[in-house]
């Protein structure tokens, strides 16, 4: 006969009954305490187990297990221990039979001792999402150190020979291609990195992130790099040496929780126990919530064969991570072996009628208990306030301080062995009790003990003490260290401004690369090939700098920013310092696609387009003055960008102006220009014109007609179609499109071309195109 009365994240453990046809036994009467249990009467569940048991001649070893399950849920912890013991007696009790003790303490330590908020529940204690074996978020992070600025993503750590991937994230070098374990996307963008192989060279250092993070953190720079040999070292099975390394990183940074992790780790592998301990117990001094913290105390504990201890740790971690299943299974292991070690004395193991009284008191002296046991104060419904734990009264505790509940040691761990032999109602008296929740009173409610752990957690105060890690792990930045000159760019000398790192390390403004690049994809000061990295045009900014330069050199960054915008509105202003392309003839309304290639013209297509403009001037080149006296203004349309740096752009002439005055700028030439309008005008003259307009656009649109096939071909495939007739010619202040498509196709010279584009009477220009139709087409052969 098998029943179930424990229910676990909705799964149903059974204990089964040793004697399920024995006499006295009801069947109806466990599937009303199953019911009971059910519906959270666990009181009621427990009168009928022990009404069955009394009417056995034999303790019946599952229903000992049932009963105690139900006398743990109602909260009577004592009388529950009396039943498992009883149990025990019977029969070693296996640690799946002990789960639901285990998640009683473990609740009650969360709710009750630790008083975690529930934020802390979903992030960084209690969070299911990081997977069973809590190998995922709160094995890796803990909150002592929380990731500022310098901080590697990868590690965790201060950053150590920092180099800068292609997205402009920044990692430890050997964090990024650490062997076979080499990172292929970005973990904070989860963009693709270049592999291994495809790095001739290898990644290189940021040189200025690297002498920043020397100057501003030598020590936890210094104790780095021993940490690094040391990790190196213990790989290499050479762990002597390895924790000379480690000892010397502890001595620079004592405060390190990951150091001091590691430190334990490496004194685990050798077998130092008692060490391990010592640096675990000060680590979970330091970071009393981090789960790995308390899971390798409790290790190096069970493996110092300290058993009682290494328990009370395993009941934090699971009170701190109850989804934990491997700790929840060693904390269920280890408190079964302090269950049969009650029974290792033979003579003990006799069998004992239930009603015979408490075992665990027959078992174990009672001046042991009246030093581990204390008293609730209140009983189960009384306000938080007065439900709170006593202070013992020979541990005294400062009233001016925050109450701390009993779970950290005042003194230092005992060596190895020492208070091994404590009895199991000394260790779990040692925790507090569960919950209440029993809707039935019981008479033996007050005199359920709670239990202390030996090792303090601090309850954290509302808004305070449980700050975020970020507030806690922050990493001081020395004020007097930090200089704009530690963040200068060596092109310009000025602060950095958009910071871009090259694939050997070295770190311009972006402005300043994309000159340098535009003459030689040589890297301006190592000299290094940069040609791949032209090709790819990566020139993503560099974030950890540019984070630094915001946080630490704001007001510096205030003034270089506004330098940068006063230079872009410069250059933005097109009528005062217009850029000019000196090239060829351009018109309104006609596309116009260029080659760029000429450093100087890549810096000014390219400063077109950050000012957000997107034109330039275009005019042929005068022997006299360097360019004609007038342009033609192009729209930028769109650019394509060649590996080698060159460009095809795509413009189209958009407006029609004069130079009055020339001038130049970083290598290309400028103007200050005006800009032409056709005049307007009316009555008779407009009638006229009108006239003159269809006679001229009829007599273009025959002559085109008339080409050649392959001509016709030709001037469509780089002008398009002959625009339609404009209702009104003096709609634009440019004249009608069709005059412009005309001009660009005949066979006329730059210098006509020119004369007519200065016109600003569309008479004239009307004239002008009639004589040089009328010429084109006398001169066609027959």
């Amino acid at each position: 006969m098998e029943t179930g009365v424990r229910s676990h994240q909705g799964e149903l453990f059974v204990h089964p009954l040793s004697h399920p046809a024995a006499a006295g036994i009801c069947p109806e009467m466990l599937e009303v305490a199953e019911e009971a249990s059910r519906a959270g009467d666990f009181s009621l569940a427990v009168e009928i187990y022990s009404s069955q048991l009394a009417d056995l001649q034999q303790p019946d070893r599952g229903l000992c297990l049932r009963k105690a399950d139900s006398l743990a849920r109602a909260g009577r912890i004592a009388e529950a221990l009396d039943s498992y013991c009883l149990a025990a007696n019977l029969g070693t009790l296996r640690p799946e039979e002990l789960s639901l003790l285990v998640e009683i303490i473990a609740r009650t330590l969360r709710d009750k001792e630790l008083g975690l908020p529930a934020s802390v529940h979903g992030k960084g204690g209690c969070s299911s999402s990081s997977g069973e074996d809590g190998s995922e978020d709160d094995w890796e992070l803990g909150d002592d150190e929380a990731l500022d600025l310098f901080s590697c993503r990868l590690c965790k750590c201060l950053l150590h020979e920092p180099t800068t991937v292609e997205c402009g994230h920044t990692f430890c070098k050997r964090c990024v291609e650490d062997g076979d374990a080499e990172v292929e996307t970005c973990v904070q963008c989860k963009g693709e990195l270049s592999k291994k192989d495809g790095l001739p060279n290898g990644r290189r250092l940021n040189v200025v992130l690297s002498g920043l993070l020397d100057k501003l953190f030598a020590t936890e720079s210094k104790a780095r790099r021993s940490w690094i040999e040391g990790e190196v070292l213990w790989k290499k099975q050479e762990l002597a040496e390895a924790l000379e390394k480690y000892d010397a990183a502890v001595e620079l940074v004592p405060s390190s929780g990951r150091l001091l992790c590691q430190r334990a780790e490496l004194h685990m592998d050798m077998r130092n126990f008692s060490l391990a301990v010592q640096d675990a117990s000060s680590l979970c001094r330091m970071t009393p919530h981090w789960t790995k913290a308390r899971c390798l105390k409790a290790t190096a504990l069970s493996k110092a064969g300290r058993n009682d201890e290494a328990l009370q740790e395993y009941f934090l971690c699971v009170a701190l991570k109850p989804d934990w299943t491997k700790v929840k299974l060693e904390a269920q292991k280890i408190l079964s072996e302090l269950f049969s070690s009650v029974f290792e004395n033979e003579e003990l193991r006799t069998p004992l009628h239930p009603l015979q009284g408490g075992l665990t008191s027959r078992l174990i002296k009672p001046a042991a208990l009246l030093r581990t046991l204390r008293p609730l104060t209140q009983k189960h419904g009384s306000s938080s306030q007065e439900s709170d734990f006593n202070i013992s009264k020979s541990s005294p505790v400062d009233e001016s301080s925050p109450r701390l509940p009993s779970l950290c040691p005042s003194k230092p761990d005992p060596p190895a062995g020492e208070n091994s032999s404590k009895s199991l109602a000394g260790i779990l008296a040692a925790l507090p009790a569960p919950p209440g929740g029993v809707k039935r009173k019981h008479s033996s409610d007050d005199h359920s003990a709670i239990f202390s752990p030996s090792s303090k957690v601090h309850r954290p105060d509302e808004g305070s003490s449980f700050q975020s890690a970020a507030a806690r792990g922050a990493r001081m930045v020395p004020a007097d260290l930090l200089d704009s000159g530690d963040m200068e760019c060596s092109l310009c000398m000025r602060l950095f401004y958009e910071p871009v790192t090259t694939p050997c390390g070295h770190t311009f403004c972006l402005k300043c690369l994309e000159r340098c690049m535009d003459h030689n994809p040589n890297c301006p000061l190592c000299k290094e090939n940069l040609s791949e990295y032209l090709a790819t045009r990566g020139y993503n900014k560099t974030f950890l700098m540019e984070e630094v330069l915001q946080r630490y050199l704001g007001d510096e960054l205030g003034e270089r920013k506004k330098i940068h915008e006063e230079e872009m509105k410069e250059l933005s202003n097109l009528n005062q310092e217009v850029p000019i392309f000196v090239c060829t003839m351009a018109f309104p309304t006609i596309p116009c696609p260029l080659h760029v290639f000429e450093p100087r013209y890549r810096l000014m297509i390219r400063r077109s387009m950050e000012t957000g403009t997107k034109q330039f001037g275009m005019c042929i080149a005068d022997d006299l003055k360097g360019f004609a006296d007038y342009g033609c203004m192009l729209q930028v349309r769109d650019v394509k960008f060649f590996p080698d740096g060159r460009s095809v752009v795509d413009t189209i002439g958009v407006a029609r102006f004069k130079v009055l005055s020339h001038g130049q700028r970083d290598g290309y030439h400028t103007a200050k220009i005006e800009y032409l309008e056709d005049r307007k005008v009316e009555a008779e003259e407009l009638v006229e014109l009108l006239k003159m307009h269809d006679s001229v656009y009829d007599q273009a649109n025959s002559w085109f007609t008339s080409l050649k096939d392959n001509m016709k071909s030709q001037i469509l495939s780089h002008f398009g179609h002959l625009p339609s007739k404009d209702p009104d010619p003096q709609a634009s202040p440019s004249g009608p499109a069709w005059c412009w498509w005309l001009l660009a196709v005949l066979p006329l010279e730059n210098r006509a071309q020119l004369t007519i584009l200065a016109m600003t009477s569309l008479k004239d220009r009307l004239i002008a195109i009639r004589r040089v139709l009328i010429f084109v087409t006398r001169k066609r052969p027959r």
